[in-house]
């Protein structure tokens, strides 16, 4: 036991995953009916990762074309990836742009809309399983492999900051930053209690250090095409000013 306690302690590790392993060890040593007293650790709370819009893109951009296809979905949704790899071809709703979500961890199912690109992406993949993608753990190896090679090629070591989760930090950043509606961040997410939410709202006052972001770039729409587009590129709509249907969207 000493020996457990201290190879733990003297382990350059982060507080958190000393945290996981004695959970793990407690488990072991319980089921072989092992008694020890538990160390104590605690995790550290740290400000995630928020990569830019474009370095995203860049990243996505540079995947192969299913990898590409699922980062491009997770930037839409905000979704964990283990609740994209379990998607399936019927899960999309290909006439609304929209896709079914079946959620994980205990949070909520949700129906999201996915970008036009997105919907390109996905019709250029063989549909020759039930499932869109492989599973998570497929997925997670196959991008950071792909990841590596793109940071090398293109000589920038940020991407390597990039994980499936980030799409979510910054998904759930952006919304928030963009509407100042946790209880819309709490949807998308799929999250059972506001106070699961929060943490994006604090980061979204860090990130962006109190700015209002109110100027916003207006366009006008006189048919249900041009509206259509308007949207596709992340216009709002927002008002009817004489017989003109006003979209905006912030700089």
């Amino acid at each position: 036991m000493q020996s457990t306690k201290a190879a733990l302690a003297k382990a350059q590790m982060k507080g958190s995953t000393k945290k996981n392993m004695v959970a793990r060890l407690d488990v072991w040593f319980n089921f072989n009916e092992i008694k020890w007293k538990a160390p104590t650790y605690s995790g550290e709370s740290e400000i995630p990762y928020i990569p830019s819009e474009a370095k995203i893109d860049q990243l996505i951009a540079s995947l192969g074309k299913k990898t590409a296809t699922f980062c491009q979905i997770l930037k839409d949704t905000g979704a964990r990836c283990g609740e994209i790899a379990t998607s399936k071809w019927t899960d999309i709703d290909f006439g609304q742009r929209k896709i079914r979500i079946k959620a994980e961890k205990g949070s909520n199912s949700r129906v999201l809309p996915l970008s036009a690109k997105a919907i390109e992406m996905l019709c250029n993949l063989p549909r020759n399983k039930e499932r869109i993608f492989a599973n998570s753990d497929d997925m997670r190896s196959l991008f950071y492999f792909q990841r590596k090679k793109s940071a090398k090629r293109l000589a920038d070591p940020d991407l390597m900051l990039i994980h499936f989760h980030t799409f979510r930090h910054w998904k759930a950043t952006t919304e928030q930053h963009r509407t100042k509606d946790p209880w819309h961040v709490k949807m998308i997410l799929g999250h059972k209690s506001i106070k699961s939410t929060e943490t994006y709202i604090h980061l979204e006052k860090m990130m962006y250090d109190g700015e209002t972001n109110d100027q916003f770039t207006v366009k006008v729409a006189n048919t249900l095409e041009e509206a259509i587009k308007l949207m596709e590129v992340g216009f709002d709509y927002h008002a009817e000013v004489e017989g003109n249907k006003l979209f905006r969207k912030r700089k």
